[in-house]
């Protein structure tokens, strides 16, 4: 592939260099001049060496051109300077500088522009009135196929060189943002840095291919190589806690953060159930292999995790089990513990309604038993007054008695 673009780039250079000189062969000008015009009254501030170096120079002024038909076609334009064969060959524009061969000649009305480098920002031309302007090019092709992109860095060989309208991009490194062709913002560090990226706007990649087409992504590092990242200035660093999220990574390495709020959930529904899969858990001690002081950890394991409850197991980019989503543990958990916790006030709840019936029943048993008692009392009480009435009755039967006459005997003569 890439030697295929480095004979298509070949081709376009040798076409537009050919087109350029056959133009100007055919011009009487070109045709009459054999050596760089004496710029007369100008010479102080122009300086050509080579053949043809601003031929067409009327009135312009600092510019400067060495190589064989650098700055060719340019006449008013100022503070200009070519350093190699056919270098801003048809540049009319200002403040430009290209030095290595090629470097520029398309550029006609696009001000601004600096090329270091063989056939450095070659393409850079006018289309429809749209120029390319303010951009820097350092390295072989780089920034070859720009065309009316504006505020791009290039720095590398073939860095940003299929780049065409694309504006405000940086590629630092061999074959940075080598294949983007309309993406803006970007920004590559690193050779092959975001050579993948094709379409894309508001990328940073450090050391990272990038994908075909995305935008506003941060990647950093060389896919299954990098096996460590260090950041300073985090550790030892508070933050106000009562803006801090946790940042977690996804089993492609993307970091961010999960949400809470209903604005990015579908599907809530109580969790009931559901949460009674961590009762078959086992938690477990252990530590890591690659832990040389063997520090004791505590944890789970994501290949028994799966067996219970797969839903709660990160898997790698090879589908294998990786880590655990210990964060949907703790809300199961809390899902648990809230259930018990009903069941427990439940349970209470009964207890006291329990304890309150007990202490009606007593209250009425105690009153139940005031009511016994007293009517004993009062039972006694007519007891002794039958008791006593008795007696009395007793005494008045006996003074009746000895009231009674004598018993006479009467005989009977009949």
């Amino acid at each position: 592939m890439k030697g295929n673009e480095v004979m298509k780039n070949r081709n376009i250079i040798l076409t537009t260099i050919l087109s350029a000189f056959v133009c100007f062969a055919l011009c009487q000008k070109v045709q009459s001049a054999t050596d760089t015009p004496d710029p007369g009254p100008l010479a102080v501030s122009n300086t050509a060496d080579g053949q043809l170096a601003l031929a067409s120079l009327t009135t312009g002024i600092y510019n400067a051109a060495f190589g064989t038909y650098s700055l060719l076609s340019l006449t008013d334009g100022k503070f200009c300077t070519g350093v190699g064969g056919a270098t801003l060959l048809l540049n009319t524009a200002d403040e430009n500088t290209a030095v290595g061969a090629g470097a520029l000649l398309s550029n006609s009305d696009g001000p601004n522009n600096t090329a270091i480098g063989a056939f450095a920002l070659f393409n850079n031309t006018d289309i429809n009135g749209s120029f390319g302007s303010d951009n820097t090019a350092v390295g072989d092709r780089a920034l070859f196929n720009n065309t009316t992109g504006f505020f791009n860095t290039a720095t590398g060989s073939g860095a940003l060189e299929d780049n065409d309208t694309g504006g405000g991009n940086t590629a630092i490194g061999y074959f940075a943002l080598h294949n983007i062709t309309t993406g803006g913002g970007n920004i590559a560090i690193g050779v092959g840095a975001g050579t993948n990226l094709s379409t894309g706007n508001d990328n940073i990649y450090i050391g990272n291919a990038g994908a075909f087409s995305e935008s506003n992504t941060t990647r950093i590092g060389i896919a299954k190589t990098t096996q460590n990242t260090f950041i300073d200035g985090i550790h030892g660093a508070t933050i106000d806690p009562a803006t801090a999220l946790i940042v977690g990574v996804d089993g492609f390495g993307k970091l961010g953060t999960t949400a809470s709020s209903q604005r990015f959930k579908d599907d809530i529904k109580p969790m009931d159930k559901a949460s009674e899969a961590i009762l078959a858990l086992k938690p477990v001690t252990f530590h890591y292999k690659s832990d040389a002081k063997a520090t004791p950890c505590f944890g789970l394991i994501a290949e028994e995790v799966e067996k219970v409850s797969p839903d709660l197991v990160v898997h790698d980019t090879d589908g294998k089990p990786y880590s655990v989503r210990y964060d949907q543990v703790n809300a199961m958990l809390l899902n648990e513990f809230l259930k018990e916790h009903k069941a427990f006030v439940d349970e209470q709840r009964k207890v006291r309604e329990q304890e309150a019936t007990v202490t009606m029943l007593e209250s009425k048993v105690a009153k139940q038993e005031t009511t016994i008692a007293q009517q004993q009392t009062e039972m006694r009480t007519v007891m002794a007054r039958l008791n006593e009435q008795a007696e009395q009755i007793q005494n008045v039967s006996a003074q009746v008695e000895m009231s009674k006459p004598a018993p006479k005997v009467v005989a009977n003569n009949r």
